[in-house]
């Protein structure tokens, strides 16, 4: 897999598509941690999306609930959301795609990889786009790493660490637990993809479950990604009361180095040996500005994907390198 298709999808653009200039979407799912955010995003522009409905066991005041035909069947439904139980994510997903939708598929897709392959290939056969929905992908922090590695401003990446834990209440122990491949395949799978969207996919993963409880709930987990001149380590720690702010993305190089802490806070450290863009040489602090809303931009990108205005920068073999490098690193796929 070549070293970012990411960076070059993200300068190109194609000729607009004649679409309305509000497009129909729909959500299939209400089950998935991030359903509720998705439809505040969705519903919030207005300008670019027009929500036709919702199916699932809960429905959202002034959203129509429907049945998985009948929104399907809306005349003109241009894209889906799939927010449903993980278990059942990727054959929905491949259900909107054979009925001709573009997906919005929530994070980690499948717990099978050959299923999420399949359903994969088939939205490239079709010409249709899975967007995966993984927020770091849109934060102006890692907007702001990408454009660093592409440029080059790092030099020669020999490192990352990155974290991703929390306090698991009852709830959560309990989701995560019913999960072969545990707390990392279910949240760690965020820092991944942006792992594999710097260095692409690795030669090696070592994955490592040391649970902290009696229950057997793979709460505290590490993996080792193994490159030919780097190394990255990923932990994702569910007993963790102080995991929120602790959340870190650092990237080291052989001429800088650029840490995001807390991970979705827009806050910076980037140091240079030598000035880079605007940015001078030494240690700075930036502070970007992050969007009220978490999941806009991902919104705000699909709805150009969809109008024919550019390509998704994360293409579907990136998507499927993570897919298995998450399933590694949880230990799921030895």
């Amino acid at each position: 897999m070549k070293r970012r298709s990411f960076f070059l999808a993200c300068g190109s653009a194609a000729l607009a598509a004649n679409v309305p200039s509000r497009l129909r979407i729909g959500q299939i799912g209400t089950e998935h941690a991030h359903a509720a955010g998705k439809m505040a995003a969705m519903r919030s522009l207005t300008d670019l999306w027009d929500v036709v409905g919702v199916t699932g066991p809960k429905g959202y005041d002034g959203v129509k609930s429907m049945s998985v035909e009948e929104l399907l069947a809306v005349p003109d439904l241009k894209a889906v959301a799939v927010e449903t139980t993980l278990e059942a994510s990727c054959a929905m997903a491949r259900r909107c795609i054979e009925a001709g939708k573009h997906v919005h598929l929530d994070k980690p897709g499948a717990v099978n990889h050959d299923e999420f392959k399949a359903m994969r290939m088939e939205a490239e056969k079709r010409g249709l786009t899975v967007q995966m929905g993984y927020m770091l992908r849109y934060n102006p922090a890692f907007t702001l790493l990408f454009q660093a590695v592409r440029e080059g401003w790092l030099g020669e990446i020999t490192e990352i660490d990155a974290a991703m834990g929390k306090l698991a209440d009852a709830g959560t122990r309990n989701k995560i637990g019913a999960l072969e491949g545990g707390g990392l395949f279910e949240l760690g799978c965020h820092v991944i993809d942006a792992v594999l969207t710097i260095l692409g996919k690795p030669s090696a993963v070592t994955a490592f479950s040391t649970p902290t409880g009696s229950d057997g709930v793979k709460d505290n987990q590490m993996a080792v990604l193994q490159y030919a001149k780097a190394t990255a380590v990923i932990r994702c720690n569910h007993a963790d009361p102080f995991g929120g702010p602790r959340r870190r993305f650092n990237v080291s190089g052989t001429e800088g180095t650029l840490e995001i802490v807390p991970l979705e806070s827009g806050q910076v450290t980037l140091s240079l040996t030598k000035a880079r863009a605007s940015y001078k040489k030494g240690t700075q602090k930036i502070e970007l500005q992050v969007p009220k809303g978490r999941y806009d931009l991902e919104f705000v990108d699909l709805a150009k994907i969809v109008r024919g205005e550019k390509k998704l920068a994360w293409d579907a073999a990136h998507d499927m390198a993570v897919h298995e490098t998450v399933l590694r690193a949880a230990g799921i796929w030895k």
